[in-house]
């Protein structure tokens, strides 16, 4: 038994519905979808985007309306979801939410963007501490898979242009040194498990034609546990998919689900 998970930053859940998100989504027959910077509270949505075929949906939305916010839909039973790492100065953002199921924990995950001349890099690692923190404390009794939009490239090949990046948030050097860390820690990129190519990215600049000539970067992932290596089946990057500056990221795992 496997199950397939999908994880997209969607850049304004109430947009990509406009462009077919209900039709979209549905077609891709996931067993969990993950979405990030949805940009919404529950009550602002249609009850067709809360109901969409047998999913089941859970939010959690920054205070802030327009900004931020996580959420998923799964077609499995989930034990019990949670909101937020239980620290306030981050989950009044709406980043993480979590579901566990009985064989894994998943994580759907936005990180918060360092920004222009690094003026957010100490609450974007802040926050990703606070994340390997509680991995290890609160969720190390069965294997966890993290998805969503990191808003870091990991090494040169992440990005088209690394050598001019070296300073921007995404890739400064305090960013990938936060991401070696994560993977010391005992997690692993998955979709470097299957494919070790250039130029596979999973967000371009809405500038300059960026995604018509693939100028972008692969800062959307889904890493699993260490413990979880062996369960990943296949890993993937969903370029094709229109819709966000983002384009979706998949895994399929073995699982005892179903």
């Amino acid at each position: 038994m496997s199950v397939k998970l999908i994880s997209w930053n969607v850049n304004g859940i109430r947009a990509v519905e406009k462009k077919g998100f209900v039709d979209l989504m549905q077609s891709w027959d996931a067993d969990v979808i993950c979405l990030q910077e949805t940009k919404a509270h529950k009550e602002q949505l249609s009850d067709e985007l809360i109901n969409i075929g047998n999913y089941t949906s859970y939010w959690h939305s920054g205070e802030k309306k327009g900004y931020s916010s996580v959420a998923i839909y799964s077609r499995i039973e989930p034990i019990r979801v949670i909101e937020g790492l239980g620290i306030e100065e981050f989950d009044r953002e709406g980043r993480v939410i979590i579901a566990e199921y009985s064989d894994f924990y998943l994580f759907g995950v936005y990180f918060p963007n360092a920004q222009a001349e690094l003026k957010r890099i100490d609450y974007r690692l802040e926050f990703g501490d606070a994340l390997i923190e509680q991995l290890k404390e609160k969720y190390s009794d069965k294997a966890c898979v993290l998805c969503g939009d990191f808003n870091v490239a990991h090494k040169a090949i992440d990005l088209k242009n690394p050598k001019a990046n070296e300073k921007n948030p995404g890739y400064s050097i305090q960013e990938r040194n936060w991401m070696d860390k994560f993977l010391a820690a005992g997690h692993v990129d998955t979709f470097r498990m299957f494919n070790q190519n250039p130029d596979e990215y999973s967000w371009w600049s809405y500038r300059g034609g960026a995604r018509s000539r693939n100028v972008g970067w692969r800062i959307d992932y889904f890493c699993v546990s260490e413990s979880a290596r062996d369960r990943v089946l296949d890993a993937g990057i969903m370029q094709e998919v229109l819709g966000s500056d983002h384009c979706p990221v998949s895994i399929e795992l073995e699982s005892s689900q179903g």
